[in-house]
């Protein structure tokens, strides 16, 4: 199994987020993909260069949002097994919430978190196999 099939966007840590925003947006020239509040207290900013599939999700540490690269996966169950067999510890079981894919996170051997998402299109297919 593949573990991860492409970058999703990669997190750059930032103190105050409006003017992160500000620099990316209006010096660097990137669009706005995302600028929600997941939870109070936990904004999500995300931003990319005109044309690009990554973003930069610009985040405080204070919002609990888990800063590192986010990758996908078709399957995240299959892939919290596969990495668990390998000898990784994730730090949870695979999350499913009402306003993100199925996800967990890890640490690489250097102690950078990775998150694993799931394909969105591969989030009903495995639903139905998890309801089963």
């Amino acid at each position: 199994m593949t573990i991860t099939t492409r970058i999703l966007s990669v997190s750059v840590e930032v103190t105050d987020q409006d003017k992160a925003l500000a620099f990316y947006r209006d010096v660097l020239g990137c669009e706005v993909r995302t600028d929600v509040e997941i939870w109070p207290g936990a904004r999500l900013v995300e931003v990319s260069p005109p044309g690009s599939s990554v973003v930069i999700a610009l985040l405080t540490r204070g919002s609990g949002l888990p800063i590192g690269v986010r990758y996908i996966t078709d399957d995240a169950e299959e892939a919290h097994r596969a990495l668990t067999a390998a000898g990784v510890t994730p730090h949870q079981q695979v999350l499913h919430t009402d306003f993100a894919p199925p996800m967990f996170t890890f640490d690489d051997p250097d102690g950078n978190t990775i998150i694993l998402l799931q394909d969105s299109d591969s989030d009903s297919d495995s639903r139905e196999t998890r309801d089963r």
